[in-house]
């Protein structure tokens, strides 16, 4: 474990501010407004997981949640965590952090009038460390989404959650930095993590991740993530993803199944004077470019080695975490207007951005089955590697059923139904139209956890 002088702790938590921005009598900000409409837009998260035994494959041992929620634990009891999320529409899409309810056998979500709903998994996205939900409701309160790019430093802002089990409580604070990167993120997709938080000194504690961080407005303009602490506890900085990051990771959930991400083609540094020195750079502005993908966009748009990537669409870029942010509010085949410094000179180039998995690109789609509710996809080549299996079939929706019922969620992969080897969706259909009683389903989910589960047909 790397040695820190403050421990970087994730946080099952939410935070959700929102204020009009209105000076009260005496020359003082008046957040209740803002806080008003916030509290009724957060929710209460509260989810189920299994405890290692011998249907799991060492679980815990890869990521202790225990760490990282609000937790209550009693002998076979599932492990029991609560967290926070954000309401972004009235029909009940919920934003919360990926570590909230990554794995989870079961999500609740509570909102602020108490009326309790079970939620789907609808997607998430480790890179960003983001989650969408979605619960049977209509007509709910709902905070829109504001813009971070024009957040400035030293501007109020609210959070908004449940910390420490304390439901609605709103704390406020000023944006103490933007663009930064504290390296919490695991980079599961080689080079994809995407840190650029926006800072602040608003309190927060576990139970609060994946709680909305508002403006004076009452808009959303981050989902709070992680603190700095040497105790586990609040000690003076949150970290929260920006809502721009958060509208692209939403949008791309909730029309593919997945995120659709862009990439510009370059490997990049980030500037201090050692390293502008060491390189003979003129400029301690921008992001550098040490590598760049063979015959990538970036390369056939006429992008060097050793040029300095200053501006994305006319936006300054000061840091490799801010070269990410903006890159990561693009799709895949739009293209962008860079700007470098090649050796003192300024330079213009359009890139078209690559997209890494073509197959991303094609509308969630897939075989619904009327026994299950779930619909069902052909593994491709791509996906069994990434599953590390030879056959399979994915579940990419599940809805009401046999298999919600027992605790199946989005993204598994079947792998045998009663010893049997699965190898298309139509082999499985057949097989569940002909069985009766008890099913045995074997399969694993993509960060490797095997899981087996007993179906009543």
């Amino acid at each position: 474990m790397k040695k820190k002088i403050f421990a970087l702790i994730v946080l099952a938590i939410i935070i959700f501010t929102g204020t009009d921005s209105l000076m009260a009598q005496g020359g003082y900000v008046d957040f209740t407004s803002a806080a008003e409409k916030s509290v009724h837009a957060v929710v209460h998260i509260k989810t189920e997981f299994a405890r290692k035994n011998n249907l799991y494959d060492y679980y815990f041992d890869l990521f202790d949640l225990r760490d990282l929620f609000n937790y209550q634990q009693r002998n076979a009891a599932p492990i029991i965590a609560t967290g926070s999320g954000v309401l972004i529409s009235q029909d009940g899409y919920i934003v919360t952090n990926n570590h909230v309810v990554q794995d989870a056998l079961k999500v609740e979500v509570t909102l602020n009038d108490k009326r309790s709903y079970t939620a789907e998994i609808i997607g998430t996205d480790p890179s960003s460390d983001l989650a969408l939900l979605k619960i049977d409701a209509s007509g709910l309160p709902y905070l829109t989404y504001g813009n971070s790019d024009e957040c400035k430093i030293g501007e109020w802002v609210l959070a908004v959650g449940n910390p420490l089990n304390l439901t609605s409580t709103v704390t406020a604070g000023i944006i103490s930095a933007k663009a930064r990167n504290i390296n919490i993120i695991p980079d599961t997709d080689s080079g994809n993590a995407i840190e650029s938080f926006i800072q602040t000194d608003a309190a927060v504690n576990a139970g609060n991740s994946g709680g909305a961080l508002v403006n004076t407005k009452g808009e959303l303009i981050g989902i709070n993530t992680a603190i700095a602490s040497g105790t586990g506890y609040y000690a003076g900085y949150s970290f929260a993803v920006p809502v721009n990051i958060v509208k692209k990771v939403i949008g791309d959930i909730k029309s593919y199944g997945k995120v659709q991400r862009a990439l510009l083609g370059v490997s990049i540094n980030d500037i201090n004077s050692d390293f502008a020195s060491k390189e003979g750079l003129n400029t301690l502005k921008g992001a550098y470019v040490n590598g760049m993908s063979s015959m990538g966009e970036a390369e056939k748009a006429g992008i060097k080695v050793g040029d300095v990537i200053t501006a994305i669409d006319g936006k300054d870029i000061n840091s490799t975490s801010e070269l990410l942010e903006r890159v990561s509010q693009y799709s895949p085949e739009e293209t962008v207007f860079v700007t470098v410094n090649r050796g003192g000179k300024v330079m213009d180039f359009d890139v078209k951005l690559s997209n890494p998995n073509k197959s991303q690109t094609t509308q969630l789609s897939g075989t619904k089955d009327n026994i299950t509710g779930c619909i069902f996809l052909d593994a491709k080549n791509e996906d069994l590697i990434k599953y590390n299996s030879k056959n399979g079939v994915i579940v990419v929706k599940v809805n009401d059923g046999v298999f919600k019922s027992a605790g199946i969620q989005t993204g598994f992969l079947i792998t045998k139904v009663d010893n049997v080897a699965i190898r298309s969706v139509s082999q499985l259909l057949d097989i569940l139209s002909s069985k009766r009683g008890g099913v045995l389903v074997e399969g694993k989910y993509g960060n490797g956890v095997k899981a087996y589960y007993g179906i009543g047909l």
